[in-house]
C-alpha cells in the first residue's frame, strides 16, 4: 500500500509537470490606452501630434533665420561679380595721375564710353567723375540692390605721382600717408557690402 501511495504521488507530479506546459500564457495587461509586456514595460510608441508640431515649428523658426543669410550672400556674390567691371575704368585713371598728377573729370576725360554704355549682367552705368568710379546696379541684379549705386575712389600720395593708385572701396579708409579723392557716392546697405567696402 504504502509503494502505491508513492507511485500515485508520482504519477500525479508528472501530470502537473505536462499540464504546465501546456498552460496558457498570461495575456498581456491592457491599459487606457496601450498594452504592457508581459515583463511590465511598455511597447515603444511613435510620436504624438503635439511632438510632431514641436519639431516643424523649430524647423520653421531655423529656416526663417537662415534664408535672410542666404539672400546676403547672394547679394554680396552679386556685388563682387558686378565690381570687376571697374577694371576697365581704373586703367585709365591710373594712367592721367601717374603721367599728369591729374585725375579725370568724366568718362570721356578718361576715354571712356558714356556711362549707360558700360554695362554687364549686374551693372546698368559706370561713370568717372574726379577720378571716382561710380558703378549702379540693374539688369539681372538682385531687387535688393537694384538701381544703387557702389563707388571705388583713388588714394593717392600727393607729392608723388609715381607712387601707384589704392582703389578704397565706399566709406573703407585709405592708407596711412594717402588722400582720398572724389565722392563717395555709395548707397548700398551696410549688410550687403563686401568687407573691403566697410568701414573700420
Amino acid at each position: 500500500m504504502p509503494a502505491w501511495s508513492g507511485l500515485a504521488r508520482w504519477g500525479a507530479m508528472v501530470i502537473l509537470v505536462a499540464g504546465a506546459d501546456r498552460a496558457p500564457r498570461p495575456t498581456p495587461y491592457v491599459g487606457r490606452h496601450r498594452a504592457c509586456r508581459p515583463d511590465g514595460q511598455r511597447p515603444p510608441r511613435g510620436f504624438t501630434l503635439l511632438e510632431v508640431i514641436v519639431v516643424l515649428a523649430i524647423i520653421a523658426i531655423l529656416a526663417s533665420l537662415a534664408v535672410p543669410n542666404m539672400m546676403d550672400r547672394i547679394v554680396r556674390d552679386q556685388i563682387v561679380e558686378a565690381a570687376k567691371l571697374v577694371e576697365i575704368a581704373k586703367k585709365p585713371v591710373a594712367a592721367s595721375w601717374a603721367s599728369a598728377a591729374t585725375l579725370p573729370l568724366d568718362n570721356a576725360a578718361a576715354g571712356l564710353p558714356s556711362a549707360d554704355k558700360i554695362v554687364s549682367n549686374y551693372v546698368s552705368a559706370l561713370s568717372v567723375e574726379g577720378g571716382a568710379i561710380h558703378m549702379t546696379f540693374g539688369n539681372s541684379v538682385n531687387a535688393a540692390i537694384l538701381g544703387k549705386t557702389l563707388t571705388l575712389r583713388p588714394a593717392v600720395v600727393e607729392s608723388a605721382p609715381m607712387v601707384p593708385l589704392a582703389w578704397v572701396c565706399a566709406a573703407a579708409s585709405a592708407p596711412k600717408m594717402m588722400t582720398l579723392r572724389g565722392e563717395d557716392r555709395t548707397d548700398v546697405a551696410r549688410r550687403y557690402l563686401p568687407l573691403n567696402c566697410v568701414a573700420k
